[in-house]
């Protein structure tokens, strides 16, 4: 692990009510990374005193402050971001990539553990452990449910070569699954695990936004509409969230969503083969149960894997 470097790109904006947690939790990893750039995407809060405070105490933790756009932008703003981040540095000097969001609190061993295993196995193109958000009521920690198919948005380590074959990230909402279906197209492993040294607090919960929960489950719709899922696994997918917290409007936001963005005949990710490709794969889930279907494909897909190959040129 000596010789195994890697970079950190968090965009965030106006996060200071949770980012000392994560900052804490970074500084505290066992292996840290080479270079943090934190990249402020126009922060009106005190992100930005925040930030210089802890850059000003450790080296490896570089701000990169942008205008404010006047609002906060979940999907491509983010991404637009992270990449202000990824082309202000030399990305190719980095065994390994990862987008980490500033509300999260990891256990010390988090990146230890990930980046050993891919090491051990070259096939892991993107990995991750679990995010789990706090009960107000109960005080306990609860499970976010994420599918063990894909890294979460939330903290997404990539081997480089792996990221660069699959072109990066859409600058578009749902590009944190695009990215986990482009590796399994490529035959790379894409792969969460919930385990207790790899399970962290997701302190603002998934799917919510600064307007509603409602809003950001609607959001997610769109997201699975513009990605090219199809309406009946988009329907079992929202059924089976209904019974997750928020229950019933976590699911109904999905789906309805996505039927309005049928309705409004929203733009779709201009990529057919792509879209064939997922549907297959979803029809195979619904079949088959994830896990399965996923292992399927894995080993399908072992005879496309070609790790020196070039970059590809998805739309």
């Amino acid at each position: 692990m000596a010789n195994v470097k890697y970079l950190v790109i968090s965009p965030c904006r106006n996060e200071a009510e949770f980012m000392r947690r994560t900052l804490d939790s970074m500084i505290g990893q066992t292996i840290r990374p080479d270079l943090w750039l934190i990249v402020d995407d126009g922060s009106t809060d005190q992100t930005p005193n925040v930030l210089a405070e802890y850059a000003g105490k450790h080296d490896f933790i570089k701000i990169i402050p942008r205008s404010n756009r006047g609002h906060r932008s979940v999907g491509p703003g983010v991404i637009e971001a992270f990449y202000a981040g990824y082309h202000a540095v030399h990305p190719n000097e980095f065994d390994y990539i990862c987008k980490l969001d500033l509300d999260l609190d990891l256990p010390p061993r988090y990146f230890e553990i990930l980046l050993q295993r891919m090491e051990e196995n070259p096939r892991l193109g993107t990995c991750s452990g679990k995010p789990y958000f706090l009960d107000k009521k109960t005080g306990r920690l609860v499970s976010e449910k994420c599918g063990d198919e894909n890294s979460v948005g939330m903290t997404k380590l990539f081997r480089k070569r792996c990221f660069d074959q699959i072109g990066g990230f859409v600058q578009q909402v749902m590009w944190d699954a695009i990215d986990g279906h482009r590796c399994r197209m490529l035959g790379w492993i894409a792969v969460s695990w919930d385990e207790p040294d790899l399970q962290f607090v997701h302190l603002r919960p998934m799917g919510s936004s600064q307007q509603s929960m409602l809003t950001g489950r609607m959001r997610h719709g769109f997201g699975q509409y513009f990605m090219g899922t199809g309406l009946v696994y988009m329907t079992a997918s929202a059924l089976y969230r209904m019974t997750r917290p928020p229950y019933l409007i976590g699911g109904l936001g999905m789906w309805l969503g996505y039927v309005k963005s049928i309705f409004a005949r929203q733009k779709r990710l201009e990529d057919p083969i792509f879209r064939s490709f997922l549907r297959r794969y979803q029809w195979s889930c619904l079949l088959r149960g994830k896990s399965r279907a996923t292992a399927r494909l894995n080993e399908q897909n072992a005879i496309s894997w070609n790790p020196d190959a070039m970059k590809t040129s998805f739309l």
